[in-house]
């Protein structure tokens, strides 16, 4: 089985914090230049890369506002700076969390237009850019627990998530012809900005413990690792499935 993903180049949209952090130094141990894509600058990530002995480039980008133009300057960026793109790991999202008879159209709005429409969108353009290389590639979408449950308090991030499990079924269904292969990872409950209010809850908290058969939160990196593995050459055969890295929880 070969892991290696030297000389790689792979685009990673919010990696400057948690699961996009872990997948950007997960892939980049594994070989692969990184482009992150952001809205904010990331020098949080950039010495933990190029440590790799890889090279890191920076595009910033406010994927809370999709646009084409926007996607097709992130692609040509890196096509200019590295001659590929071989990898896509579409990790940016929110989450909006409130009761459903008072959610707000703009919680709504800002949810599906991050965690869906910039994935798909961006994934498109990725998608011919692999296309035209004429050597496949791979894409990795963050999909979530909610994309197989339904959740309390957080009505569009469960119908994005579960738009992004759905969505990464069919654009592998229309891409497989492509050799790219496209997936997701559905985390568990990871230790990470999004789920600082669970955490500091103790009753909420002590409540998913509970129910968590490994006893304890996850970490960033128990999710990079799996994707630095669906990114490799090791899941070529692995097509439009969502791995649940979840301690268990799915399984209870």
């Amino acid at each position: 089985m070969n892991f290696e993903l030297q000389g790689k180049v792979a685009i990673v949209t919010g990696p400057r914090t948690g699961i996009g952090k872990a997948a950007a130094i997960a892939l980049a141990q594994s070989g692969a230049n990184i482009v992150a894509v952001g809205h904010n600058t990331m020098v949080e990530i950039q010495e933990e890369v190029e440590s790799c002995g890889v090279k890191y480039m920076e595009i910033l980008a406010d994927l809370t506002k999709p646009n084409m133009e926007m996607f097709q300057e992130i692609v040509a960026k890196t096509v200019a700076a590295f001659g590929r793109v071989d990898i896509l790991v579409n990790n940016a999202g929110i989450i909006r969390r409130e009761d459903s008879l008072n959610f707000s159209e703009q919680d709504w709005d800002d949810v599906m237009n991050i965690n869906v429409k910039s994935m798909f969108f961006l994934s498109q353009a990725v998608a011919k850019q692999y296309i035209a290389q004429g050597e496949g590639g791979k894409i990795v979408n963050i999909a979530s627990l909610l994309s197989f449950q339904g959740g309390i308090r957080v009505p569009s991030y469960t119908a994005s998530k579960s738009g992004v499990m759905g969505m990464t079924r069919l654009l592998s269904n229309e891409w497989a012809q492509y050799n790219i292969n496209v997936n997701a990872i559905a985390p568990g409950y990871i230790a990470t900005n999004n789920t600082d209010a669970l955490r500091a809850d103790p009753v909420r908290s002590a409540e998913i413990l509970g129910r968590i058969p490994a006893g304890r939160w996850g970490e960033p990196s128990d999710i990079g690792e799996p994707i630095a593995f669906l990114c490799s050459s090791a899941a070529n055969y692995v097509n439009g499935y969502t791995l649940a890295v979840d301690g268990g929880w799915l399984g209870r």
